[in-house]
């Protein structure tokens, strides 16, 4: 069931990355991340209110936001502050990037997240997902070579290290849900409560504090209604992903690999819609990605 769980995540991110695209197009990027942040808050404020003013009803209907020591703010703001950085980065890398690049480049993320699982909790894996680690790896190789017929050096573009940077962040997150669901055994809406609470607060201080004083240089902000469609697809594609995770069956490698099946769908209708170069070529280690993750899912 958490499988399955995961690949409904992997269609709402599908979306999410298709409007994280348009949001950012001509826009300020901090934001933007304050906006879409904000409203993933502000759609579980009902939740919030019934939890504290009727929490027996909210149980019933298991909609619910428990309440959470001080330590335990601790650990949430924690997550909130690895997310904070993969968004910021990512934001800015598909500002400049193609999403045809950007996109199989995150989707190496289940690499990083594969090596911590072994290390970090002993997860094992089989010949099988190996080779589909190799595959995903190779295959990142390639979408560098045709990134360079777009004028993209992946040696020197700094928005290329941004979106690598974007991605272990993004991986180190993965890795520290499974702790905070299984380990802490924290409710998914009480996790992502916090979460978004402590990103946007996070955002707003980003925003007051260096957006404000560099608008100038660092661009106007747009209201554009992908802003409000990220913000709601976001929520959909974490809670999917968080209630598959907190299953204590769950490997965080293959939910992780599961998420990343998004990426077909992302680049190929991306690629028409935002009417990028070379989508035929990229097709091909796009291919080898698909079957990378897919050894890794089958693999177990």
């Amino acid at each position: 069931m958490w499988i399955y769980l995961g690949l409904l995540s992997a269609l709402f991110l599908s979306f999410n990355a298709l409007c994280r695209k348009r949001s950012v197009k001509d826009n300020a990027v901090f934001p933007v991340l304050l906006a879409t942040n904000g409203i993933s808050l502000l759609l579980l404020l009902p939740v919030y209110i019934g939890s504290v003013f009727v929490p027996d009803e909210m149980q019933e209907i298991g909609l619910t936001i428990v309440k959470i020591r001080l330590q335990d703010h601790f650990w949430i703001a924690l997550k909130s502050v690895l997310m904070t950085c993969s968004w910021v980065l990512a934001f800015y890398a598909l500002k400049h990037l193609p999403i045809t690049i950007v996109t199989p480049i995150r989707a190496s993320g289940p690499f990083f997240t594969f090596l911590g699982a072994i290390f970090i909790y002993h997860e094992a894996p089989v010949l099988l997902q190996w080779i589909g680690f190799f595959l995903i790896i190779i295959s990142m190789i390639f979408y560098s070579r045709i990134g360079k017929k777009e004028g993209i050096n992946f040696k020197t573009n700094k928005w290329v290290f941004a979106i690598v940077g974007a991605t272990v962040f993004g991986s180190s997150s993965g890795l520290y849900d499974k702790f905070l669901l299984q380990y802490k055994n924290y409710e998914v809406l009480t996790v992502q409560w916090w979460f978004f609470f402590y990103v946007t607060c996070f955002m707003l201080l980003l925003v007051l504090f260096i957006y404000k004083p560099n608008q100038h240089k660092m661009g106007v902000f747009k209201w554009h209604w992908s802003i409000a469609a990220v913000g709601l697809l976001m929520l959909l594609a974490d809670y999917f992903y968080f209630k598959g995770l907190s299953d204590p069956k769950a490997l965080v490698m293959i939910m992780s690999a599961v998420k990343r099946s998004q990426i077909l769908f992302t680049v190929v209708i991306g690629g028409f819609v935002f009417k990028e170069q070379n989508k035929r070529m990229k097709l091909i280690p796009l291919l080898g990605v698909l079957v990378g993750v897919f050894c890794i899912l089958y693999g177990s």
